[in-house]
C-alpha cells in the first residue's frame, strides 16, 4: 500500500490567517509556514500560476520546512494555454503593450524562445526544492476550451518532456470529453502508457468545467484534489467559488476511495482545495484521522 500525504491548496490566504487558525503569535510568513508543515505533510502552491516563482523564496521554503515535507507547484498560467497577465511576465521578456493592443497575452501570442526561456526560469526557480528533497509534482491543469485530441495529447507529452525527470507532472481536466465514459478508457490509457499521473476531481457538476469524479492510478504518484460544491462554482469571487466546507459524512464516503488508490500507486497526494477561512485546513485534518482510522 502506498504512502498518502494530505494537504490544503493554501497556507496564507488571507481568509485563513483572519479566521483564526494560526494562533495570535503565528504572525509571521515564516511562523505561518513552520504552522502549516506541523500539522500536514503536503500543501500546494497556486501563487506560482499567476507569476513566475522566485528562487529565494523557494529557497525560504525549503529552509522552514522539516525533512520530508512536500510543495507541489501550479503551473504558470502561460504553460498551461490560459491567458496570461502581461504584468505576471518578467519586464525584459514581455510583448509591447501598444503594439499587442490588449494586457494579456496567450502561449501563441509571444515567440517561442519566449516560451523556452520562461521555462527555463520556471524550472530553476524550484531548484532549492529539488535539491532538498521537497518538490513534489508539478500541477498542469488545462483549461475548460483543452478538448480530448490528438494536438492536445502531444501538448501534454511536451509539457512532460519539459519537465523531464527531475520534475513529476500531474494533470487536471477540466473539460468532461477526457472522461466521460466514451472517452475514459482511452485517457487513462494514454496517461498511463506515458507514466503521467490523472489529478482525480471531486468539484460541482452540471457547469461547463465540470469532469466527473474518475478515480484512477494512471503512474506511481495519484493525486487528488476537494474543489468544494459551492452553489457559486462560476462566480469571479475566488472565495465564493471555493467557499464549500466538506461534510464528515461526504469525506467519508471518499476515505475508502483514496485507500484504493493507495493500492494502485506507490504514493497518494490529497489536497483540499476548499480554500475559505479554515475550511480546507479543518476539512484536510478530518479526512487524515479517517484514513487512519
Amino acid at each position: 500500500m502506498g504512502a498518502i500525504q494530505v494537504g490544503t491548496a493554501s497556507w496564507t490566504d488571507r481568509t485563513l490567517i483572519a479566521s483564526g487558525w494560526y494562533p495570535p503569535e503565528v504572525d509571521t510568513p515564516e511562523k505561518r509556514l513552520r504552522f502549516y508543515a506541523d500539522r500536514f505533510p503536503l500543501v500546494e502552491v497556486d501563487s506560482t500560476y499567476y507569476g513566475m516563482p522566485n528562487e529565494r523564496t523557494a529557497a525560504l521554503w525549503a529552509g522552514r520546512t522539516p525533512a520530508g515535507f512536500t510543495f507541489n507547484v501550479k503551473a504558470f498560467s502561460l504553460f498551461t494555454q490560459h491567458p496570461t497577465r502581461l504584468a505576471s511576465l518578467p519586464a525584459e521578456l514581455r510583448p509591447d503593450r501598444e503594439q499587442l493592443g490588449k494586457d494579456t497575452v496567450y502561449q501563441r501570442d509571444v515567440p517561442q524562445t519566449v516560451t523556452d526561456e520562461l521555462w527555463r526560469r520556471f524550472l530553476d526557480a524550484l531548484g532549492p526544492l529539488c535539491r532538498t528533497g521537497k518538490l513534489g509534482a508539478i500541477l498542469l491543469q488545462f483549461p475548460p476550451w483543452f478538448t480530448i485530441s490528438r494536438a492536445n495529447k502531444n501538448y501534454i507529452l511536451a509539457c512532460a518532456e519539459r519537465l523531464g525527470a527531475a520534475h513529476q507532472p500531474c494533470v487536471e481536466f477540466r473539460h468532461r470529453s477526457w472522461l466521460i465514459e466514451d472517452n475514459r478508457a482511452e485517457t487513462l490509457n494514454f496517461l498511463s502508457t506515458h507514466g503521467v499521473p490523472l489529478v482525480c476531481v471531486d468539484m460541482p457538476q452540471g457547469h461547463a468545467s465540470s469532469v466527473p469524479p474518475v478515480v484512477a492510478a494512471t503512474a506511481k504518484l495519484a493525486v487528488v484534489r476537494f474543489h468544494g460544491h459551492s452553489e457559486k462554482w462560476t462566480s469571479k469571487d475566488i472565495h465564493e467559488r471555493f467557499g464549500y466546507r466538506y461534510s464528515l459524512e461526504e469525506l467519508r464516503e471518499w476515505a475508502p476511495r483514496v485507500k484504493a488508490l493507495s493500492e494502485q500507486a506507490e504514493r497518494v497526494q490529497v489536497l483540499l482545495n476548499n480554500c475559505y477561512r479554515d475550511y480546507a485546513q479543518v476539512n484536510a485534518q478530518q479526512l487524515m484521522d479517517l484514513l487512519q482510522g
